[in-house]
């Protein structure tokens, strides 16, 4: 296998750019490649374009000290680690086009002897199609001297600079010298415990922790719909709960979201869907959890002026971050100002500057600072308990219809 001395990270997204970032500040040179020319443009600049903590201090310091710089061109390198988007098909498959494409830049840049790792959260035997999909473009080249390899990250947005070092990580090979090469390419930065094994069972170990957060928060939402029928406070139904030695119910919300809980538990299904029944009902039940909230606010508009206006607090998909990726509250916007078309709609979200497209030029749907949107609004409506919003003094909600899904208010 080829030293590594320098590596291509492909995809600055908010995998990417932290793993880049971590590397080129442990001592090894990288170029990330982004087909965003102002991801590629920011980065060059130092400056990274979303909001995570700690970031922008190893960025910025990785570009000054000449570890870091970012390209819209694959280059040659001694590893490539792909960290791209796999979101899913109409169908509920994976799609695998930006793996595809990743493999299609990287193929003519190989020499012979290099680490090729994917980080994209990926369903069984993705790892092996990518491997596949280079060959095919090589025919020279063969898994003899090709180290293909996949890692899943296992970081949560607004702590991936911590965790990213102190995790354990696991790695899986399509080869027992992948896997060990890609171990001693992560030690470089990564104090957790390092665990190999193969490619397939990598790939399905990420799918497995995200169903089984999954499996978790749709009994929480399911509870959650059962107590209001009830007319139980179901936050202190939980709290009484979790006193018990052993129960730690999850909190409930709107719906999930994100790159990962929403959407990886659908390639488990799609790998077995006959056998995966409480995986699936999990994922129905919390992607129907956000029409629960649009009846919510139906009850609270009933009676209502038909120009009301309601304050939605929250677009991410958690707290304190800026990430909308799969966010349920986007979508529970977006049919509310479909639904009750003539009310307004005044949208918080301290992590963001414009509207996401899905939202932005309808008529009823407009960006407000927060205790604006408030204090002109009948009904306001918690999506995301972002720490700003915890500054809301209870006389602002004073008067007006509260619809709080994170349970900020209980």
């Amino acid at each position: 296998m080829t030293e590594i001395k320098n590596v291509a990270v492909i995809g600055l997204g908010y995998i990417g750019l932290p793993t880049a970032a971590i590397l080129a500040t442990n001592g090894v040179d990288v170029v990330g490649v982004d087909v965003n020319p102002k991801t590629v443009e920011a980065v060059g600049r130092g400056e990274v374009p979303f909001v995570e903590p700690d970031l922008g201090g190893h960025v910025a310091k990785a570009v000054a000290e000449g570890r870091l710089r970012a390209s819209l061109e694959t280059p040659v390198a001694d590893a490539y680690i792909v960290a791209v988007p796999t979101p899913f098909n109409a169908d509920k498959t994976a799609d695998l086009s930006y793996i595809e494409a990743a493999g299609t830049n990287i193929a003519p840049q190989l020499r012979g002897g290099e680490l090729i790792i994917l980080e994209s959260t990926s369903p069984p035997g993705a790892t092996q199609h990518l491997a596949d999909h280079i060959l095919a473009l090589r025919p020279d080249l063969s898994l003899d001297n090709l180290l293909v390899a996949h890692c899943p990250e296992r970081v949560l947005p607004g702590r991936v600079m911590i965790e990213l070092v102190t995790n354990d990580r696991i790695v899986g090979g399509i080869t027992r010298e992948a896997a060990e090469a890609a171990r001693d390419l992560y030690q470089t930065f990564c104090q957790g415990e390092i665990l190999l094994t193969d490619a397939t069972t990598a790939e399905m170990a990420k799918l497995v922790e995200n169903s089984f957060r999954d499996v978790n928060i749709a009994f929480a939402n399911e509870l959650s719909v059962i107590s209001d029928k009830l007319g139980i406070n179901v936050w202190e139904l939980i709290e009484l709960a979790n006193h018990h030695p052993r129960v730690n119910i999850l909190q409930p919300g709107p719906g999930v979201g994100g790159h990962c809980i929403a959407v990886d538990p659908w390639f488990i299904v799609s790998s077995a869907p006959e056998e995966s029944k409480l995986i699936r009902q999990a994922r129905e039940t919390n992607d129907a959890k956000p029409e629960w909230v649009l009846d919510q606010v139906g009850k609270a508009l009933d009676g209502a002026d038909a120009n009301s206006t309601v304050a939605v607090l929250g677009l991410a998909f958690k707290a304190n971050i800026d990430d909308l990726r799969e966010s349920p509250a986007i979508s529970i916007t977006q049919r509310l100002s479909e639904r009750f078309a003539t009310a307004d709609f005044k949208v918080a979200e301290p992590h963001i500057h414009e509207l996401p497209a899905s939202l932005a030029g309808r008529g009823n749907v407009e960006l407000a600072e927060t205790h604006a949107a408030i204090a002109g609004a009948d009904v306001v409506l918690l999506l995301v308990d972002h720490q700003q919003f915890k500054a809301i003094h209870a006389d602002e909600l004073a008067g007006k219809g509260v619809i709080d899904t994170r349970g900020m208010w209980r």
